[in-house]
C-alpha cells in the first residue's frame, strides 16, 4: 500500500441536487431553487471478513480513508500492513474490505472492539476509558513555522475545497508544506473522516510528517490531536477553538496547537516559541 493516492471517481456520487425554497426575512416572494447537498452514506469497514466499524462518510477517496482510519484506530501500524482495499456496493451503503498482512490480521482479531460511528463521533464503541486513543510523544522537536506560511495556507485552503465550494456543508483537512504551500486536501461530512482520508493519502504517498503541518476546518477536539500525533506531525491548525482535552493532549504530546485561525490572525494555544515572524521569534 505504498503507491501514491489514486483520486478515482467515487462509486456513489459525492453530491446530489435537491429542490429547495428560499424565504427572505424582509419579505418578498419565496424563491424556488435547486440546491447541491453532500452525499452521506454508511461505510462498513471489514477486516478478515468481520465487520469492524460503520462510519457515515462522503463516498470519495475511500482507499485513503481505509488506510488512514486503520492507522489512527490502531488496526495497523503503517500502510504496508495493508495488502489491499476493495470497495463494494452494499444494500444501503458501501463496504470497505481491507486485506491485512497475516500477522497484523491475527493481532487485530485478538482485539475486542466494535465501532458504530456517526458523522460527529470519534470514539464510538469504546466501553472503557482506558481504551481511549493515546498516541506516543514523537521524538525530536516540532518545526518552526513562519507566520507568512500559516497565512499562505489559510488563504489558499478555501479555494481548494472543491466539494465545500459546491455544498457549503463539509469539512476539509489539508497538509501544507512548511512554506505554507498546500500539498493535499481531503473533504468529508465528518471532520474525523476528512483527517483520516488525509493521513491515508500522506501515508500512501510516503510524505514525511516533519515536513509540514495539518490544517482542519473544524473545532479541534482531542481525537484530531491524537490522529495527528499518530501520523507523526507536530503542528495542528484549526479554524475553530480547541477543547480543554485537546489542549491537554497537545501539551502532553508537545504539538504546536493553533486555533481560531483566520486569514488575518491566529491564536496560539501551545508552541508559541516555534512561530516565527519571518526570521524573528514572536
Amino acid at each position: 500500500m505504498s503507491a501514491p493516492p489514486n483520486r478515482q471517481s467515487p462509486p456513489i456520487p459525492e453530491v446530489e441536487e435537491t429542490p429547495s425554497t428560499v424565504l427572505i426575512f424582509a419579505g418578498g416572494e419565496p424563491v424556488s431553487a435547486v440546491r447541491a447537498v453532500p452525499v452521506e452514506v454508511p461505510v462498513n469497514l471489514i477486516y478478515g471478513g468481520i465487520p469492524f466499524a460503520v462510519m457515515m462518510t462522503t463516498p470519495s477517496d475511500l482507499e485513503d480513508f481505509a488506510v488512514g482510519f486503520s492507522i489512527t484506530e490502531g488496526v495497523v501500524q503503517r500502510s504496508e500492513d495493508i495488502r489491499g482495499v476493495r470497495v463494494e456496493t452494499d444494500a444501503g451503503g458501501l463496504r470497505l474490505v481491507i486485506d491485512l498482512m497475516p500477522e497484523r490480521l491475527h493481532e487485530h482479531l485478538a482485539r475486542k472492539r466494535a465501532l458504530s460511528g456517526r458523522t460527529g463521533c470519534g470514539v464510538c464503541g469504546i466501553d472503557d476509558l482506558k481504551a481511549l486513543p493515546q498516541a506516543l510523544r514523537s521524538r525530536g522537536t516540532a518545526p518552526d513555522i513562519a507566520l507568512d506560511a500559516l497565512r499562505r495556507a489559510l488563504t489558499r485552503l478555501e479555494s481548494m475545497q472543491h466539494l465545500n465550494g459546491i455544498t457549503h456543508a463539509v469539512h476539509a483537512a489539508a497538509w501544507a508544506a512548511l512554506d505554507g504551500t498546500i500539498v493535499e486536501v481531503r473533504e468529508d461530512v465528518g471532520r474525523h473522516n476528512a483527517l483520516d482520508k488525509l493521513i491515508g493519502a500522506l501515508c500512501r504517498s510516503g510524505a514525511s510528517p516533519d515536513k509540514g503541518f495539518v490544517v482542519v476546518t473544524s473545532r479541534c477536539s482531542f481525537e484530531l490531536v491524537e490522529k495527528v500525533a499518530i501520523f507523526g506531525a507536530r503542528t495542528l491548525v484549526a479554524i475553530s477553538a480547541p477543547t480543554s482535552l485537546a489542549l491537554e493532549r497537545a501539551r502532553h504530546l508537545d504539538i504546536t496547537l493553533i486555533g481560531i485561525a483566520r486569514r488575518d490572525s491566529i491564536t496560539v494555544f501551545h508552541g508559541l516559541e516555534r512561530i516565527r515572524e519571518r526570521d524573528v521569534l514572536v
